[in-house]
């Protein structure tokens, strides 16, 4: 990267199944608007916009981001939309980073949001597409033969994917801007809720939810006036990637898919990384089922394959005495406004990196992950913070 970057604002809306106090543009710019205080800026210090969010359906606005321009404060500016299915959040944020670390500008806001509650889109149910047979299964019912696979292969007991919900839930009670606030969940909770698709019951699934996150990345330059005048430290920008893979070619893996494989490797050989446990201090990983933590432990190299569930299990990813704290927010099994999903997770990293994550910080976060993915297992975008510079 010719030039550093570094996370200097965060911002994000509380999450909710429907936000209807705003707009779509309110909401977008509630979360701009905190991720410039933030970074003790205006409007007119913004150079150019990146937006992101999922599929225009999932709202029935088409090309949202033209008449977002005036929310976002981009009349007369650069804006680029963005879209990687789930993992376009994270997608998006890489798009505005490389804006700063190729020299064209200076400081760079980037949003990406959801509001499902606009529309008859669902979490549960398919939309139907030209050409294409009707499954009618959503999302859950794409995965669960994945998850019965990796249970086949790894051996894995039941109660794991339980052991996720519970765990992300439990740290979600930590961070006021998550959906879900489920004070009483517990490993029967869980497993007395309906089962949806085998083997994945209600509440080991995502939300719904309405929601918008924000961050402005910025040069060395600029990062170091934003700290001289607010005294917060940026996140800096250690690496990042972004790999995708065909929904459908012979060999396919989708338990362990080779685009997540890749993406790891080479986000990891930019920022050096070389024993992904012991290197990283948290992570923030997109984990819509609660069986997708152990899948994604030994998709990015954190255990051996077949190991994933075994840390699960040990409670290794818990804040609460875990040697590599996952999604210590909540994650996506807590708020899921699916185009600002993955930026939740690089939003998230940075506060761990900056020591702002409030109740569900760290102690000691030298270095973390931000991972975000999407489609049928196919989309891939990760990045490293760190305090120190690359």
């Amino acid at each position: 990267m010719a030039e550093r970057c570094a996370v200097i604002g965060v911002g994000q809306t509380v999450h909710r199944s429907k936000r209807e106090d705003v707009s779509i543009a309110g909401l977008v710019r509630e979360a701009a608007q905190r991720a410039l205080d933030d970074a003790g800026l205006g409007w007119r210090d913004i150079d150019a916009v990146v937006i992101g969010k999922a599929p225009d359906m999932f709202e029935g606005v088409m090309m949202p981001e033209l008449y977002l321009a005036g929310a976002l404060g981009a009349v007369g500016k650069p804006i680029m939309r963005v879209h990687t299915a789930g993992s376009v959040g994270g997608s998006t944020a890489i798009v505005a980073a490389h804006l700063v670390t190729s020299g064209l500008h200076q400081r760079v806001l980037t949003v990406a949001f959801e509001k499902q509650s606009d529309s008859d889109a669902m979490w549960a149910l398919s939309v139907p597409q030209p050409f294409a047979a009707p499954l009618l299964a959503g999302a859950g019912g794409y995965f669960a033969p994945i998850i019965r696979a990796y249970i086949r292969r790894s051996g894995a007991p039941s109660h794991i994917g339980m052991e996720v919900a519970v765990k992300d839930r439990l740290h979600a009670l930590r961070n006021p801007y998550a959906h879900l606030h489920l004070a009483d969940i517990s490993m029967e909770k869980v497993e007395e809720s309906v089962m949806l698709w085998d083997p994945i019951r209600y509440l080991e699934t995502c939300p719904s939810s309405d929601g918008a996150a924000a961050m402005v990345l910025a040069s060395e330059r600029a990062a170091g006036e934003a700290e001289a005048a607010t005294g917060r430290r940026p996140a800096w920008v250690h690496g990042m990637a972004m790999r995708s893979e065909p929904t459908m070619f012979a060999g396919r893996d989708q338990v362990n898919p080779r685009a997540g494989k890749d993406c790891a490797a080479d986000v990891y050989a930019q920022a050096g990384v070389e024993r992904p446990r012991q290197d990283f201090d948290v992570a923030e990983v997109y984990v819509p089922f609660s069986w997708f933590e152990p899948m994604w432990l030994e998709n990015l190299g954190f255990c051996d394959e077949g190991d994933g569930w075994k840390l699960t299990d040990e409670g290794a990813t818990s804040m609460d005495g875990g040697d590599i704290p996952w999604n210590c927010s909540g994650g996506v099994l807590s708020s899921n406004p699916i185009g600002a999903s993955g930026m939740l997770r690089f939003l998230e990293v940075a506060l761990q990196v900056r020591g702002e994550a409030g109740e569900h910080q760290v102690d000691g976060v030298r270095r973390a992950l931000g991972q975000a993915y999407g489609g049928g297992s196919q989309f891939f975008a990760m990045w490293v913070l760190a305090v120190d510079k690359p």
